[in-house]
């Protein structure tokens, strides 16, 4: 069975490439396009946990993919500007670029001793010259229509000042399970004439877009002092603070780690089940550290973990005792926060279970409920005692370049240990 899975993945993208089309997020377009990373690089070391962030005066981020068909391939990658909600801006190519819009991807290792075999890809990408959200686009043989991936990606110039008041915990009966931000944006620095108008603010919990609060108003604008005050009293406006995340342990193949369980060697690729879970919805907060919901790629086995670690199946099962109200979906950064058919998992046996196709790694996840009027933490619970990492992106849009800029970036942890 996981052999025909496995051809199905190698030629999917055949009858997928007719209906490929761009989406401003992150997203692979074929099968054989994994472990899309996009991250700045500090002082030559790869770390992908950081948010895909870095400001003008020090553009560093680098893009790193897997192309599972094994053989060498001509992509090149394009930038697209973004307004602050990501639909394409009205600036062309060389107002924010100084190079024709289209840049070859030229390194890439083979991968060496892995039972499937890959490329991998490595890209650092140019330097724009404004403050902003972009979009990188990959594509095969100078053909834009022919998608690999697309990834955001954000450029600031912080020309605001931004203070808290270090309350994050939420209201009334909220208190327990949700956390607020509450900060003040100073913006005298800029020229600005209507702030509630041309000043949008944009609030995400751990890198995730899927549950962004956006274009968030403030609650308190005094334009005497050249201040928004944001104090985030409505429900709306509030986060779930949700549970510290799951995790599961295979950087070894030899001797898979914490949380997983059964390691089927008979059939190549592997095939590893990750022990099951059982619902955190009545249980007290547990205190442990993860990582808010992203992943590292290494290989206790072997060194060189971008080209010797393997690929397996990896199967998620949580057990219930009758089917939840709603679709049950695997998310986390291991599939960009998705929540759709892709990440939705099947209910049977008094269990629901996902199977999905991963590098070697140590990976965060959780299991959110999708229906209407559901509490997505539904099954994780949700405690205001919970470690999350805020980012607070403030645009501007002033009259020349016609364009949001992305004129402060602040990340705010909450719980920090």
């Amino acid at each position: 069975m996981r052999t025909i899975i496995f051809i199905f993945l190698l030629f999917a993208a055949q009858i997928a490439n007719a209906q490929k089309k761009l989406v401003f997020s992150d997203k692979s377009y074929e099968e054989e396009i994994r472990t899309v990373m996009l991250y700045p690089q500090l002082e030559g070391q790869r770390d992908n946990l950081r948010s895909a962030v870095a400001p003008l005066q020090a553009q560093n981020l680098v893009l790193e993919f897997d192309d599972l068909q094994g053989q060498r391939s001509n992509y090149y990658v394009k930038i697209i500007h973004c307004n602050y909600d990501w639909t394409k801006s009205s600036l062309q190519d060389l107002d924010f670029l100084t190079d024709y819009n289209e840049y070859p991807i030229n390194e890439y290792d083979f991968s060496a001793n892995t039972s499937v075999p890959y490329l991998h890809y490595f890209f650092a990408l140019p330097n724009v010259k404004l403050p902003g959200n972009y979009l990188l686009v990959a594509y095969r043989e100078s053909d834009e229509n022919d998608l690999l991936l697309s990834k955001r990606f954000m450029i600031f110039d912080n020309q605001v000042t931004l203070v808290t008041d270090d309350q994050s915990k939420g209201l009334g009966t909220l208190r327990t399970s949700n956390q607020q931000l509450n900060f003040k944006i100073n913006y005298s620095r800029i020229d600005v004439m209507n702030p509630m108008e041309s000043i949008h603010t944009i609030v995400r919990q751990n890198q995730r877009w899927d549950n962004v609060r956006k274009n968030v108003k403030p609650s308190f604008v005094r334009e005497d002092k050249r201040e928004l005050e944001y104090r985030f009293f409505d429900q709306d406006n509030q986060f779930a603070a949700g549970n510290e995340f799951r995790f599961v342990d295979f950087r070894s193949l030899n001797s898979p780690g914490q949380n997983t369980g059964r390691l089927d060697r008979s059939k190549r690729p592997f095939h590893i089940s990750v022990q099951t879970d059982q619902s955190r919805q009545d249980q007290v907060y547990a205190q442990y550290p993860d990582l808010n919901g992203n992943y590292v790629i290494e290989n206790l086995d072997n060194r060189e973990a971008s080209i010797s670690s393997d690929y397996v199946f990896v199967t998620f099962s949580l057990a219930t005792s009758q089917p939840v109200n709603g679709n049950v979906h695997l998310i986390g950064a291991l599939n960009n926060w998705d929540h759709s058919a892709e990440s939705k998992m099947s209910y049977q046996k008094g269990a629901y279970e996902k199977t999905i196709f991963l590098k070697q790694g140590w990976y965060d996840y959780q299991y959110w409920v999708e229906g209407e009027k559901q509490n997505g933490f539904q099954l994780e619970g949700s405690h205001f005692e919970t470690e999350n990492l805020y980012e607070v992106l403030i645009y501007n849009r002033p009259f020349r370049p016609n364009a949001d800029l992305l004129v402060g970036y602040f990340q705010l942890p909450v719980n920090k240990r």
